[in-house]
């Protein structure tokens, strides 16, 4: 008679801090992975972003390790231990290791192109130098606009200031930083935590948002963005693809793969737009209240000459005054908050194409997918695929 032997899990530590929505994104993708992939003994400790203490793996013996290595003392650790092991920080502590992490530049270039289809002319980055994944962000926020022609003024929190909470109004640098700022200015956070002390930092200033200071964060961690004052736009990253990818390549090196390409970069998902940043920048009022008819009303299929009706402006007086204002034409504006739309909908939604021109405002999809096309280098289909965190 032949004894059933069940085969012996693999033991896997998860270091990985519990304390903010990335994080905990990250250890749904690693458990989406397991309900359909493997079955894993999972340690995980209950910590925070800087905690180093690791006395709780003191006695552990596993075959595998997921880890934010964005300090030496965890890098030491992973080190030491000769297992397999993913990193998920851009921080690259151990350079021989798979990295998976968010495409810091995409990040960058979403926030600043928030910003520029606003009209904004004046550009800030606020950072915190404890975490080079901040740095990147920074850095490509500013060439990117430097590539467009603007400046850039940041500001990063010095690397020993481990305070969670902005100082006080008035009284140190950071408050005549802000207060100096050419206005209005939109700026960019590392992060949603620096997002919302930038906001009570301006509230302590006097400084009004979104009018002068417009502010987006990263992360989209929706309980801390609805409860800032105002509630913070923010880019929400696909920390869930992360985790599961991490999940999936550990598998295969714990069976003894290769692990192939040593950095994996997870484009972000989309901008949830709230009211830090929900402004037009745009001195001439004409632009600006047809930028808002345009958005209020591009579902309805309007055309350039619903706005020449509604304004009574002559074509081409709203054309020059769009060209002087935003570099592009009115019709761009309508097709670029169409083309938004169209993204969202094959984002968030299983509708049919023909469904979602409808929906968007074009009366073909025939005409939607070509200019779906023509703006993106995709057609809707393989965008809406390669959208899918599985993917």
């Amino acid at each position: 008679m032949r004894l059933f032997t069940p085969s012996k899990r693999k033991q896997v530590a998860l270091l990985i801090e519990t304390s903010n929505e990335y994080a905990r994104g990250l250890l749904s993708g690693v458990n989406a992975y397991l309900r359909e992939h493997a079955s894993w003994s999972v340690s995980l400790g209950e910590y925070g972003r800087n905690h180093i203490d690791l006395t709780w793996l003191n006695d552990w013996h596993g075959d595998g390790i997921i880890a934010r290595i964005e300090n030496e003392h965890t890098a030491r650790f992973i080190r030491e231990s000769g297992l397999p092991a993913i990193d998920l920080s851009a921080s690259r502590r151990l350079p021989s290791l798979p990295c998976v992490e968010t495409n810091d530049r995409s990040i960058a270039i979403m926030a600043a192109d928030h910003y520029l289809e606003r009209g904004f002319k004046h550009f800030g980055f606020y950072g915190d130098s404890r975490f080079q994944w901040s740095t990147y962000r920074g850095t490509f926020f500013q060439d990117y606009l430097r590539s467009k022609g603007f400046g850039c003024h940041s500001y990063d929190t010095p690397s020993d200031a481990l305070h969670e909470q902005p100082p006080h109004a008035g009284k140190d640098a950071f408050f005549q930083w802000l207060r100096g700022l050419p206005k209005p200015i939109g700026i960019m956070a590392c992060y949603d935590i620096r997002g919302q002390q930038l906001l009570e930092a301006c509230r302590l200033a006097g400084i009004a948002v979104p009018d002068e200071v417009a502010v987006i964060g990263v992360d989209n961690d929706a309980l801390l963005c609805e409860l800032s004052n105002p509630p913070l736009s923010s880019i929400q990253t696909n920390a869930l693809k992360t985790g599961y990818r991490a999940a999936e390549l550990l598998d295969r090196m714990m069976a003894g793969e290769a692990p192939g390409s040593l950095i994996e970069l997870i484009e972000p998902i989309r901008i949830q737009v709230r009211l830090s940043s929900d402004v037009l920048a745009v001195e001439d009022k004409i632009v600006s209240d047809a930028i808002r008819f345009i958005r209020n009303h591009a579902h309805e299929d309007i055309q350039v000459q619903d706005l020449l009706g509604h304004f009574g402006i002559s074509r081409r007086v709203l054309e020059s005054r769009f060209q002087k204002a935003l570099g592009r034409t009115p019709h761009d504006e309508i097709l670029s908050v169409k083309l938004k739309l169209v993204k969202r909908l094959l984002e968030e939604t299983k509708l049919p194409l023909a469904a979602i021109a409808e929906r968007a405002g074009f009366k073909h999809t025939e005409y939607m997918s070509v200019a779906f096309m023509r703006e993106t280098g995709i057609r809707p289909g393989r965008y809406r695929k390669n959208k899918s965190f599985l993917q």
